[in-house]
């Protein structure tokens, strides 16, 4: 559904004008060799067309990203080549980079039906103020591997630049927490849902 709502300010990244913009950047940058449709941007970040228009509007201007048409499609990527793009893609990594880059590592391993950050960096995400977390909790429903998850773990350390704890959980204790006051914590305080292929509905 689309958010027809002002976007509000960044918390991870005060220097951004609103999240989207750093969910969007993040995007862009940490998927360098990828060109997207800015009605993908779209549905992917759940905006109007309008809104995304506007904002890769401000971007190219700035010259962080370029823009291509293809008939009717306006196709965007990162602009790589510019002098701060190496600093700004590691800045955006350590901020907005766990949105954009988790759900591709996760989306591959066999027995993962849901993935969640919780902790501080969710709260940081959904705007309670505060330090940028130096790691990240990751919670994955499902009987995925645990060597698999250990590897995807160590993977998102490298890209993201920081810890990276995953725990597993059962689809019958996620839907059925019960009392595990492990679940009760985490399900009492902010969570940030992963966007991943083979999740369930």
């Amino acid at each position: 559904m689309f958010q027809f709502m002002k976007q509000p300010p960044s918390v991870l990244l005060p220097l951004l004008r609103s999240a989207f913009q750093g969910e969007l950047l993040a995007w862009l940058f940490l998927h360098p060799e990828q060109e997207y449709p800015q009605v993908e941007l779209a549905r992917r970040f759940e905006v109007t067309p309008p809104t995304v228009t506007r904002e890769v509007d401000r971007l190219a201007a700035a010259g962080l990203v370029r823009e291509r048409r293809v008939g009717n499609l306006r196709l965007v990527s990162a602009d790589t080549d510019m002098v701060i793009a190496r600093p700004l893609t590691e800045l955006l990594a350590l901020t907005y980079g766990p949105v954009a880059v988790l759900p591709g590592l996760l989306e591959g391993v066999p027995g993962v039906e849901g993935a969640y950050i919780y902790g501080s960096w969710a709260a940081r995400y959904t705007g309670e103020p505060g330090r940028v977390p130096r790691d990240l909790d990751i919670l994955v429903v499902g009987d995925a591997d645990d060597d698999d998850l250990y590897d995807v773990a160590r993977k998102a350390e490298r890209q993201l630049g920081r810890e990276v704890n995953i725990r597993r959980l059962s689809c019958s204790s996620w839907e059925s927490p019960g009392e595990d006051p492990f679940l009760e914590s985490i399900r009492s305080r902010p969570l940030v849902r992963l966007k991943i292929g083979n999740e369930r509905s």
